[in-house]
């Protein structure tokens, strides 16, 4: 595409992009990302991909594991709370009411 006598090119300061800018409209008219040095190449996208699984079945592995357990901490708590009642002495509650 050929570029008009009114548009230039400007470089962002913060991301090295390119802004094409018409002067004429007022407008980015077009923007082009610059190159990332981080960006994968197409080769390693199979051990990508193989690395995300691995990650994700790990933390799959993780919380049924923390499920599982989560069952056994809560019946030793209810245990727990079951015993202290038991030797606490049963009392009559107090109302407002009967403090006149």
């Amino acid at each position: 595409m050929g570029k008009l006598r009114t548009e230039y090119d400007v470089v962002c300061p913060c991301c090295q992009s390119t802004l094409v800018i018409d002067d004429g409209l007022k407008r980015v008219v077009r923007h082009v990302e610059a190159e990332r040095a981080d960006k994968p190449k197409l080769d390693e996208a199979h051990q990508i991909l193989v690395q995300a699984q691995a990650r994700r079945e790990a933390l799959f592995e993780q919380s049924v594991q923390s499920e599982k357990t989560r069952g056994d901490a809560l019946s030793k708590r209810f245990e727990e709370a079951l015993k202290q009642a038991r030797e606490e002495p049963v009392a009559k509650p107090q109302r407002d009411f009967d403090l006149d």
